[in-house]
C-alpha cells in the first residue's frame, strides 16, 4: 500500500458512483442528475484515488469561464479524518480557478457545520439557502390574476428561458438548461402574464418524492401559482423546495404552503459576489451545480 492520493478526472461510471454516494449521505439526487451533471460540464468531476480505489470526489462546474460552482464534494466515511479530503478540497478548488478567466468568482453551497472550512479557503458567507419539505396530498389551490396563465415552458422561444435565467444565475448557462427543462420524469412550466414570461420552474423525480429547482419568477404571486402547478405533480408523496432566506418573499411561500425546514447551506462565494436579482429567486437549481 502506497497510501499515495491520487487526483484525477472522474470517469462517467465513476460519477454515478458520486452519486449513489450521494443518495446514502441524504441528497436527495435526481433520478436522472448523473447524465444532465455530465452533460453540462464533462471535464467537471475530480476524482480522488487511493491505491487505484476510489475514495471520494466533487465537482468543479465552469459555466464559459465566467463563473465557477464547487460542489458534490463527498468523501467515503471510512477515509474521513485522515487530512484527505483537505487535499481534494484544496485541489479541486485550485483546478477550478484555472479553469476560469481572471477574476471569475466561485459559488458554493456547503454544510454549515463546514463554514468555517471554506471560509479559512478564501469563501465569504452570501446567505443561507433552506431545504424544505412537505407532503403533497392533493394540488395545493392558486390564484391567477388576468392576463397571467401557467402553461408548459416549451411553449416560450428558448432564448427568452435562457434571458431569464441569467437574471438570476451568475452566467448563461445554455446547455445545462436545455437538458435540465427537457429531462425525463420532470416536468417544467412557465408564467405567461401579459404575453411575456414573468418566471418558470421544474419540478423532477428524485431518490425520495420531487423536488422543485429552479423557481424564478417575478413576484410572489407568480411564484404561488408556479409552485402550486409544480407541486401537483408530486402529489402522494414529498416536495422539496431550496429556498435563499434572502428572498423574504420565497420563505412566506414555504411557510404559506406549510413546508419544514429539513437542511440548510451556506451559500459563500470566492470572489466579488455576483449581481443577481435575488428577490426573483424563490427555489435554487440545484446544491451541486448551482
Amino acid at each position: 500500500m502506497s497510501n499515495q492520493l491520487v487526483i484525477r478526472n472522474m470517469t462517467r461510471s465513476e460519477l454515478d458512483q458520486l452519486v449513489g454516494w450521494a443518495a446514502r449521505e441524504g441528497w436527495n439526487p435526481g433520478l436522472h442528475d448523473a447524465e444532465l451533471f455530465w452533460a453540462t460540464d464533462p471535464e467537471a468531476f475530480i476524482a480522488a484515488d487511493l491505491d487505484g480505489e476510489l475514495i471520494g470526489g466533487g465537482a468543479i462546474t465552469s459555466y464559459n469561464g465566467e463563473f465557477g460552482f464547487m460542489g458534490f464534494f463527498i468523501v467515503r466515511p471510512e477515509y474521513r479524518g485522515q487530512g484527505l479530503g483537505n487535499t481534494l478540497w484544496h485541489a479541486r478548488r485550485e483546478r477550478l480557478l484555472a479553469r476560469l478567466r481572471p477574476g471569475a468568482s466561485i459559488g458554493m453551497d456547503g454544510v454549515f457545520a463546514m463554514q468555517d472550512y471554506y471560509a479559512k479557503g478564501g469563501f465569504v458567507f452570501s446567505h443561507r439557502n433552506m431545504r424544505f419539505r412537505a407532503e403533497i396530498l392533493e394540488r395545493p389551490a392558486t390564484s391567477l390574476v388576468d392576463g397571467e396563465d401557467i402553461v408548459p415552458l416549451a411553449t416560450f422561444a428558448f432564448d427568452q428561458v435562457l434571458d431569464y435565467d441569467r437574471t438570476c444565475f451568475p452566467a448563461s448557462r445554455p446547455t445545462f438548461l436545455r437538458g435540465w427543462i427537457a429531462q425525463p420524469d420532470a416536468l417544467a412550466l412557465g408564467c405567461r402574464r401579459q404575453g411575456r414570461l414573468s418566471g418558470f420552474g421544474v419540478v423532477r423525480r428524485c431518490k425520495e418524492g420531487c423536488k422543485i429547482g429552479p423557481l424564478f419568477s417575478d413576484d410572489a404571486l407568480a411564484a404561488n401559482a408556479l409552485y402550486s402547478h409544480l407541486a401537483s405533480f408530486a402529489a402522494g408523496g414529498p416536495l422539496f423546495l431550496d429556498t435563499p432566506e434572502n428572498n423574504r418573499a420565497a420563505m412566506a411561500l414555504v411557510h404559506q404552503h406549510g413546508m419544514n425546514e429539513v437542511f440548510g447551506c451556506a451559500r459563500m462565494y470566492l470572489g466579488p459576489p455576483p449581481a443577481l436579482a435575488h428577490e426573483r429567486v424563490f427555489g435554487v437549481t440545484t446544491f451541486e451545480l448551482g
